[in-house]
């Protein structure tokens, strides 16, 4: 394998850069508030003429600094008339569906996770990226009778001072002692005992500092609310509840989520765990940009209180990764190092899985993997990475939005992303990922299982829905324990006019482009070689508009209690108008469906 070095000189071409070398050396903003200023852009290399994609940071957290920093349309340019309904606002919405998130405001609300307590199925909490009181932050939700009406507030996370410590940083750095301004990417979880968590990225906007913060809702709350994060007092921090927290701009976070043991048999019963995309970023990296980005895990043992020192478990293989090395030579040739969009789950006898989408394919193979790594301790140890499945993006469509031409679906004119989801029969411990990918010219939904604790893996052959007028994305997954069917739940939008193949990128405005409505649908199937059902969730909606157009968040997600499935997503069916126009509002909804 060829050393950095080695592959300039075969002639590396660059075509965008991660990071420039003046907007580093300043220090004056972190790499979140840089992609939102345009300074961080999808990059592509070319290795023996195969063009690779490198991560980059996701839609959502870039999304969110665009908003906080300025560099997006603060607000309406006018307010639209707003029904006077009660507080609440939980009638403002069509089709039958529940809606989720409560305020009254017509600020967006989009990136979802839902979770069951094992103790109470009537117990749904959710969470989602939530604007309701300005720039992006995160909000939660709750519902005590099977997701009927719900609650919803925003995490006391926003009084914590930044201030890095060990163990519980990777690059360190002064603590700022100022409060944090966004978030993003919201996740939830229960415990066996009923004690609810929800997690979520933090981040300055004028600075470097970020992290991620864990609150704890105590069994029989329900996460109706969580524990206050403290910041420093009397020179002391013990850093409760803080996974992760750095002030430099050599370390950034991304797409974390979260996952609890609620096995009461397990021998790791009530652990809590995290995972996230770390950037890691040096002016000895090629550009003077990006050096990698792996996976990272933490794991706390005293219900989300304290938390082990982060980890990179993404690992190393000879057969399925390459040019580890390519941008950092420190690094190995075979690490597996270029990653986004991690997932953990917990098997019945306690080991851990972790699914992640990965870069480091073999030379002149310009497409992406999913990979999934095993700890059978707790997160102490871990195996190599084993393929999950193949993850085509070659001809995937791009947008021009406004840091930069993303991946995107014309037919909506948003982001989309390949990040794998995960599930786990819990009567069995079979495993099951999902993910959208390009192979057949259009975007469609992926499955792969696993039946040996996640070591080995077997691809379905044919998409989940083979419907080749749309465009599927946004995949989640949940599998029934009581019957083992799987459901899978997703977008989908109708596909524009020479979509596949097109060589040039997508505007706003364009034929075809911003006029599809999407929809939601939920299918349902035995097993990877079965057929599956396919009903629609939600009534079609327009595509985002407003200040919150070419965003629907990078995730939907979905939970199965008994026979009944409990999907969450986000759509723009309610209008309100103004004098300029007609704006829609993007909200949170859910609703509940029997499985057959």
């Amino acid at each position: 394998m060829r050393s950095l070095a080695a592959v300039l000189t075969l002639g590396l071409v660059v075509l965008g850069i991660a990071l420039t070398t003046a907007a580093h050396s300043s220090g004056a903003q972190g790499l979140t508030m840089q992609a939102a200023r345009g300074l961080v852009h999808q990059r592509f290399v070319r290795v023996d003429g195969t063009l690779h994609r490198v991560p980059t940071l996701s839609a959502g957290t870039v999304v969110s600094a665009e908003a906080a920093g300025g560099y997006a349309a603060a607000d309406l340019t006018t307010v639209p008339s707003i029904p006077h309904q009660s507080l609440g606002c939980s009638n403002r919405t069509s089709g039958g569906d529940v809606r989720v998130n409560q305020d009254c405001t017509v600020r967006r609300q989009a990136e979802e996770a839902i979770a069951v307590n094992p103790i109470d199925p009537n117990n749904l909490i959710a969470g989602q990226n939530d604007s309701s009181i300005g720039w992006n932050h995160c909000g939660f939700d709750y519902s005590f009778d099977g997701g009927t009406r719900w609650g919803s507030g925003i995490p006391p996370f926003y009084e914590r001072l930044n201030h890095p410590v060990s163990p519980h940083t990777i690059a360190g750095g002064h603590g700022t002692g100022h409060t944090y301004d966004a978030a993003s990417d919201p996740s939830v979880a229960f415990d066996s005992r009923g004690n609810a968590y929800f997690s979520c990225i933090m981040f300055d906007i004028k600075g470097n500092a970020g992290g991620i913060l864990v609150g704890r809702s105590p069994a029989g709350a329900g996460g109706s609310f969580y524990n206050d994060v403290p910041s420093p007092a009397g020179g002391v921090d013990k850093a409760h509840y803080v996974v992760v927290e750095d002030n430099s701009a050599s370390a950034g976070v991304d797409k974390e989520w979260i996952a609890a043991d609620s096995f009461k048999h397990s021998p790791y019963r009530d652990s809590v765990y995290v995972t996230w995309t770390e950037f890691l970023n040096s002016p000895r990296c090629a550009q003077g940009g990006q050096c990698s980005s792996p996976i990272y895990f933490s794991r706390s043992g005293n219900h989300g209180l304290t938390w082990s020192k982060p980890k990179e478990i993404s690992g190393n293989s000879g057969t399925l990764c390459f040019d580890g090395n390519l941008f950092d030579p420190r690094r190995r040739p075979h690490d597996c190092d270029l990653d986004q969009g991690s997932e953990p789950v917990v098997l019945p006898n306690g080991n851990l899985v972790v699914v992640f989408n990965n870069g480091n394919t073999r030379d002149g193979n310009p497409n992406q993997q999913q990979l999934a790594v095993v700890s059978k301790d707790g997160g102490r140890t871990w195996s190599k990475p084993a393929l999950v499945g193949r993850d085509v993006v070659r001809k995937e469509p791009q947008c021009r939005l406004s840091d930069g031409p993303d991946q995107c679906v014309p037919g909506s004119f948003v982001r989309v992303d390949d990040f794998p989801l995960v599930a786990v029969d819990r009567s069995n411990g079979h495993l099951y990922s999902v993910w959208d990918d390009y192979r057949d010219g259009r975007y469609d939904i992926r499955l792969s299982g696993s039946t040996d604790g996640g070591r080995s893996w077997v691809s379905r052959r044919h998409p989940v829905y083979r419907e080749h007028g749309f465009d599927q994305y946004m995949a989640a997954v949940a599998v029934s324990p009581s019957n083992h069917d799987i459901a899978l739940s997703f977008y989908v939008t109708r596909r524009v006019p020479n979509e596949y193949g097109h060589h040039g990128t997508f505007r706003s405005g364009q034929p075809g482009v911003e006029k599809e409505e999407s929809g939601y649908l939920l299918a349902v199937g035995k097993g990877l070689r079965d057929a599956f059902s396919v009903s629609s969730l939600a009534p079609s909606f327009p595509p985002p508009d407003g200040i919150q157009a070419g965003f629907n968040g990078d995730y939907s997600d979905l939970v199965v209690v008994g026979d009944a499935a409990h999907p969450i997503w986000s759509d723009t069916r309610n209008a309100f108008k103004a004098s300029t126009g007609t704006f829609h509002d993007e909200d949170v909804f859910t609703t509940t469906r029997k499985l057959r």
